[in-house]
């Protein structure tokens, strides 16, 4: 499987399944996306901001609702393989991914698999072992959250670094080495991740360094 960013603002997921693998789904697309959930009954679990639908649909019903509701992704997460079945056989017929909590390992065409992810905006790592080893994704979350600390400033500092040695016709190529040795510098690591410096301080810091006085480049 390839993996890909996709971004959901203001399509809908449509989740059939009232259990907690269907909650865990509807929060983790809810932060994004319209979900809606179908289900005759529903775990006593948190939703986010998903629509909850009673109702206890057939396999022959399936598509139906996704002629309804015209979603971008379905979720598989029923107790029941009839309708899970149904579920990713309507979503394939009309061209529509499908992830099916229920299976692991293989994939048929037009599956996703929603990786554990570790997130510190607007850096996004994702970890999948295809299914196969849930406790394996965990444990390489946990591991990466403390190596990522500081990632989403870092990732401010070295774009914002760009524009500005940009405007200041700084060559590029020279450009490319300072924004490498910010990233490579342990010093600017640690000054984000605890505080003592933020990103306009160490862009300033970089630009006295680099840029002799009047701003023109080396």
């Amino acid at each position: 499987m390839i993996p890909l960013l996709h971004d959901f603002t203001g399509a809908t997921v449509l989740v059939f399944g009232g259990g907690p693998v269907g909650a865990r789904k509807a929060r983790r697309f809810a932060t994004e996306a319209e979900v809606l959930v179908v289900s005759p009954e529903f775990a006593d679990r948190e939703f986010g901001d998903a629509a909850l639908i009673r109702a206890a649909p057939d396999p022959a019903e399936i598509d139906d609702w996704l002629e309804r509701t015209g979603p971008a992704l379905v979720v598989a997460a029923t107790s029941d393989e009839a309708i899970n079945e149904a579920v990713a056989t309507a979503a394939r017929d009309r061209g529509i991914l499908v992830n099916r909590a229920d299976r692991s390992g293989e994939r048929d065409p037009g599956s996703v698999v929603v990786p554990a992810t570790v997130r510190d905006d607007p850096v996004v790592v994702s970890i999948s072992t295809g299914g196969t080893a849930p406790a394996l994704s965990k444990h390489l979350r946990q591991e990466l959250e403390e190596t990522l600390a500081g990632a989403g400033e870092m990732a401010r500092v070295c774009g914002e670094l760009r524009t500005e040695l940009k405007s200041r016709d700084v060559d590029p190529a020279r450009r490319r080495e300072i924004v490498i040795d910010v990233v490579n510098s342990p010093a600017v690591w640690t000054a984000l991740r605890t505080g003592a410096s933020n990103c306009g301080q160490v862009i300033e810091d970089v630009l006295d360094e680099e840029l002799p006085a009047g701003g023109d480049p080396p």
